[in-house]
C-alpha cells in the first residue's frame, strides 16, 4: 500500500503517520530524513542537493523527486511505503505524479488531514515539553491533553513535573503563518496539491480536530 499523507503544522500528521506505519507495516518515509541520508552518505543528488542549501536556496524538483523516488525503490518499500512532507505545492505534486507513472508505481491513497487554521496555530502555540520527558503530551489549547493543575500552576498531566516549557519555534507566529500560508494555499500551495490528486486517486479525509483515537479509528477504518 503506497501512500501519501498530508496536513497541517499542528493536525498530529506526525502521529497517524505513525500509526499508519505500525498498523500496515510500511516504512514512514520523511522527505527530511532523505535528504540527510543522501548529503551524509555522499550521493551525487546530495551533493547537488548540498550546493543549494548551503547558499540558503530551496532544492530543484529535478534533484528533490529522483531522489524521493530513489528512496520508495528500496527494499523495505517492496510492501509499499508511507510519504511524509512532500510535496508541498502543486508543481511538486505534478512531478511527484509523472515520476511515479514513468517507474511504474501505483499511488493507493493520499491521507488528508482537514484542520482549521485557526485552530491549528493554536494547537503549535500550546505546546507545552515537560522538563522530564518531552514525549509527554501537554497542550494548553487540547482538552483531552490539558496540563494538569498544581497549586494553581501548571504541571505535566503525565509525571507532575512543575516545569513545562514551550519552544520558541513554536511561538514564533510569523514563521507559523508563513508555513501555513503554503499549506492552505489552494491555487499553488499543499491543498492545491490535494486537490490534483483528488482527480487521480482516493483521498480520504479526516477530521483532525477529534481526539488521536478518534482520528486514529477514522483513519484505520476508511483505509481498511
Amino acid at each position: 500500500m503506497n501512500i501519501l499523507i498530508f496536513g497541517p503544522n499542528g493536525s498530529g500528521k506526525g502521529t497517524q503517520g505513525a500509526i499508519v506505519q505500525k498498523k500496515f507495516g510500511v516504512p514512514h518515509i520523511e522527505t527530511g530524513v532523505i535528504f540527510r541520508q543522501n548529503i551524509k552518505g555522499g550521493t551525487e543528488l546530495g551533493m547537488k542537493a548540498k550546493a543549494f542549501i548551503d547558499k540558503g536556496e530551496l532544492v530543484p524538483d529535478e534533484i528533490t523527486v529522483p531522489m524521493i523516488l530513489s528512496r520508495l525503490q528500496e527494499d523495505d518499500c517492496k510492501k509499499g511505503w508511507l510519504l511524509d512532507g512532500f510535496p508541498r505545492n502543486l508543481a511538486q505534486a505534478e512531478a511527484l505524479w509523472k515520476a511515479l507513472q514513468a517507474a511504474g508505481m501505483k499511488l493507493d491513497f493520499v491521507i488528508e488531514i482537514l484542520l482549521d487554521r485557526k485552530i491549528a496555530k493554536q494547537r503549535i502555540m500550546g505546546r507545552r515539553l515537560c522538563a522530564n520527558d518531552n514525549n509527554h503530551p501537554n497542550n494548553i489549547f487540547i482538552d483531552a491533553i490539558k496540563p494538569a493543575e498544581k497549586d494553581g500552576k501548571p504541571v505535566c498531566r503525565v509525571c507532575g513535573c512543575e516545569t513545562l516549557t514551550a519552544r520558541a519555534d513554536d511561538q514564533d507566529e510569523d514563521a507559523i503563518d508563513k508555513r501555513h500560508g503554503i499549506y492552505y494555499d489552494t491555487k499553488t500551495g499543499s491543498l492545491a496539491a490535494v486537490n490534483y490528486f483528488k482527480e487521480r486517486v482516493k483521498v480520504i479525509e479526516v477530521d483532525g480536530t477529534a481526539g488521536v483515537k478518534e482520528v486514529s479509528e477514522d483513519l484505520l477504518k476508511k483505509l481498511s
